[in-house]
């Protein structure tokens, strides 16, 4: 490359970024050093640590419309149950299981046993919630104090549209669908490497979210990791090769400096390093070898069956599901997922080995089949299987960045779930749930403020968010209380979702404040949205908390 790209004049660094800015499909690759970019950017978005590691976020988000009374379940109020004759989890008959008692969660290894505990929540240890027994491994999270748990979380004027929800909860703009940009987009922007690093933004699914969208500035998606390369398909070494050196000496080749020359040059680098680092990553089955470094659920007889140690973090055939595989003949029972999942924890994994083994800032993916509008069902059932997903997924997370952390270790990234509303308090007639309000955000890291003990054998700080009569918005129970104050029907918000993000970009990516309401906007209108300090959003009178102390 030719070196005087790299001296740059004021003038010629805003004249070249408006004329790049329109070209929205080419705009990853501006010829604007990455020295520079950073000198020119607020923030630590991206900048090393004096670890020389950099911090990270993975999203899962939950598409359909998560029922988060039935995954953080609010078993001190009594309204639940009666509002959901079939479909409610019940606490259990055993003394044992206390849930007015404040501490840490249930957490006992169910070791031969089904994987999931029974068919009754388990206590939290706040006094007042219960957690869905699909959803027992996100308890060793919690226990560690790794992960907060956030309830009530919406938006003001919620839309029951899951189209137009999830456009407000990607763009970070309730009730403006117009714009097609991400939080997580502008913070890749704001972090001033969008248009110099080949990866900051990934996502590994069908298409790329709006999370990761925008026009300044070209994030990656890929459907196939083990078919991310020049011929969209497995290929022999050779013709892989061969494609490669055609690339290389398309870039090579001299061209007339008009019609943006220089710009296809740096395309074809910036294709060419992609290219280069997906090749170092191992997204194949063969490389899915990491594993729990414990004895997982307490199945001894797997572990002595697999040369020690537990289950494979990222479950994505039979054999590595759970401890299905046995000697003396396999066990359907022992599967930690269902086995439809394969396909999301491949996903998944493609997600953290990236974070893990790049430079990239965002990844994430997406699980589907959150609309249960029938046959929902309570402990067992079509929801109960998707929850079974959530808690695995996060489990195997905290393990392999603990374990197999490289550029990225467990303390570095937080995982953060998204959902575009909540299901209704009531269930219907089809003993399913339909699109009501507010719902659950699962937040998990090595650095994320959750459960914390106090010498004493009480508790200093709960990992539990807005669902006790005790936090800063009350829940309130009975027939007319918190479960349906939003239109006298559902459960009603006490957080906004931008304040969970927001959180998370401003004190764990880095970004400053001023940052933070370019990226978030509704940060720069606090007397209206309240997302800092709390207080009545004034779009429908609705009082919410301060930001969460999560990060």
């Amino acid at each position: 490359m030719n070196s005087s790209i790299n001296i740059l004049t004021r003038r010629d660094f805003l004249s070249r970024s408006t004329r790049l800015a329109s070209l929205a499909a080419l705009s990853s690759l501006t010829d604007v050093p990455m020295v520079m970019q950073r000198a020119l950017a607020e923030g630590s978005i991206g900048v090393p640590g004096p670890n020389g590691r950099i911090k990270k976020v993975l999203f899962l988000f939950l598409r359909g419309a998560n029922d988060g009374l039935n995954s953080v379940i609010p078993l001190s109020d009594p309204a639940y149950v009666t509002s959901r004759e079939t479909i409610a989890i019940a606490p259990s008959p055993d003394p044992t299981w206390n849930y007015s008692s404040s501490g840490k969660a249930l957490w006992t290894p169910s070791g031969s046993a089904d994987p999931v505990y029974g068919n009754y929540a388990l206590p939290l240890g706040n006094d007042f919630a219960g957690l869905h027994p699909s959803l027992k491994f996100l308890v060793p999270s919690y226990n560690a104090g790794q992960m907060a748990m956030l309830h009530r979380v919406g938006y003001p004027k919620q839309s029951r549209s899951h189209f137009d929800s999830q456009v407000y909860w990607e763009n970070g703009l309730p009730s403006n669908d117009a714009k097609k940009e991400g939080i997580f987009y502008r913070a890749m922007v704001e972090s001033g490497l969008a248009n110099t690093a080949p990866l900051t933004g990934v996502s590994f699914q069908s298409s790329l979210p709006l999370l990761l969208r925008g026009s300044a500035a070209a994030m990656t998606n890929v459907e196939r990791p083990e078919r991310f390369g020049l011929l969209g398909v497995p290929a022999s070494a050779s013709a892989e090769k061969k494609s490669k050196t055609m690339l290389s000496l398309a870039n090579s080749s001299e061209f007339a400096d008009k019609r943006s020359r220089e710009l296809l040059r740096l395309q074809y680098e910036n294709f060419n390093r992609t290219l280069g680092i997906f090749d170092q990553i191992d997204f194949s089955e063969n490389g899915n070898t990491f594993r729990d470094n414990e004895v997982t659920d307490g199945d001894q007889n797997w572990a002595n069956e697999n040369a020690g140690g537990g289950y494979y973090l990222f479950p994505t055939s039979n054999n590595k599901n759970g401890g299905y595989r046995r000697t003396a003949g396999n066990q359907v029972n022992k599967y930690v997922v269902p086995t439809s999942s394969y396909d999301f924890f491949g996903n998944l994994k493609a997600a953290a080995l990236v974070l893990n083994k790049t430079d990239a800032i965002v990844a994430g993916c997406q699980l589907d089949g959150f609309d249960t509008h029938s046959n929902q069902g309570g402990a067992t059932g079509s929801h109960a299987n998707l929850l079974r997903r959530i808690g695995w997924a996060i489990y195997g997370l905290q393990k392999y960045f603990a374990n197999y952390g490289d550029k990225c270790k467990w303390e570095d990234v937080v995982v953060v779930t998204l959902s575009e509303f909540g299901r209704t308090t009531k269930e219907n007639d089809d003993n399913g749930t339909d699109h009501a309000e507010a719902s659950v955000m699962w937040v998990a890291g090595g650095a994320v403020k959750g459960f914390q003990p106090n010498g004493l054998g009480g508790v200093t700080r709960s990992g539990i968010h807005q669902c006790s009569g005790a936090d800063s918005v009350p829940w309130i129970t009975g027939p007319t209380g918190t479960m349906f104050k939003a239109e006298d029907r559902y459960l009603q918000r006490s957080l906004d979702y931008r304040q969970v993000l927001g959180k998370i970009i401003r004190d764990h990516l880095g970004a400053t404040q001023d940052q933070l309401s370019r990226i978030i906007p509704g940060y720069a209108n606090e007397t209206a949205e309240r997302l800092k300090s709390g207080g009545t959003q004034t779009k429908d009178g609705v009082k919410i908390a301060p930001e969460p102390d999560i990060v």
